[in-house]
């Protein structure tokens, strides 16, 4: 037996050229990937050699490295604009919560988040700063379209996400924009510009965050993978970095299952025909 166990020892291991692809997914992705998804990026890297890894067994080699999902679901505090309403300012809700688009720009959907973060001034003194993000998100795959940071939620924070999306439509693509029934949205400025660009403006119904599930869920992996997972942002200025970085990520890298285990760009221009 002892001889065995020797011989066992010494013995290749099999799994090894595996054990190192995992190994890179993950810590590539900084720990965010489950055995699914790094199933799914495997197999896409293993394409090319005619390969197929099946998930348990991805599964069972993560467990045996000690392996898995730093990412545990948790529900956030949404932030909310709504300051009442004016009825004349209210648009119907277009979208009807039919989250599917058949091409890219023909449905976007949008909102603003919240994030708190203790900022150490140069004297010293730590006081709480709040920092504003506010993004458009393509309903086709999940990419963000465009996106603003600010310390301060003024109409200038969504004014700045609009006109960079706005510049980024081709002649004739004119989406359904749909957000809640926040102040921002409800601005005359805002509206006549979707009006001026030919743009169907579209509200949820008051008090109905499942309306506007997708901006939602957004926001929730965000803040899941960047926010609750670093807790210690050290200044305001680290966490817009931080969230600059992980939108680039999200856009480029991050694969979803239902784009086909790609990532939001790559699933557009795939089937666009295009090249990254």
């Amino acid at each position: 037996m002892f001889y065995y166990h020797i011989r066992q020892s010494t013995k290749p291991d099999k799994d090894q050229f595996l054990k190192e692809r995992i190994n890179h997914i993950y810590h590539k992705h900084k720990g965010r990937y489950g055995y699914r998804r790094i199933t799914l990026e495997l197999n896409h890297q293993l394409n090319n050699q005619g390969l197929v890894i099946n998930h348990k067994r991805v599964q069972r080699l993560m467990q045996a490295m000690g392996l898995k999902s730093k990412i545990r679901q948790r529900k956030y505090k949404a932030y909310s604009s709504y300051q009442g309403e004016h009825q004349d300012k209210i648009k119907d809700n277009v979208l009807q919560r039919d989250f599917k688009a058949t091409r890219p720009n023909q449905k976007w959907s949008t909102d603003v988040t919240e994030f708190k973060v203790q900022d150490e001034a140069q004297n010293g003194i730590i006081t709480e700063k709040k920092l504003y993000l506010s993004p458009i998100i393509d309903l086709f795959n999940g990419e963000i379209v465009s996106y603003a940071l600010n310390e301060r939620p003024t109409y200038d924070l969504v004014n700045e996400m609009l006109s960079n999306a706005l510049s980024k439509l081709r002649p004739n693509e004119t989406p359904i924009i749909h957000s809640d029934r926040g102040i921002h949205y409800q601005q005359y400025h805002y509206q006549q510009t979707l009006k001026e660009q030919g743009l169907i403006q579209s509200m949820s119904r008051k008090g109905n965050c499942l309306d506007n599930a997708a901006i939602e869920s957004f926001f929730g992996t965000l803040k899941q993978e960047i926010f609750y997972e670093q807790t210690t942002f050290t200044s305001i200025n680290e966490l817009k970095t931080t969230i600059d970085e992980y939108i680039h990520y999200y856009n480029y890298d991050r694969i979803k299952t239902k784009l086909k285990g790609l990532s939001p760009v790559r699933y557009r221009s795939l089937v666009l025909g295009q090249t990254t």
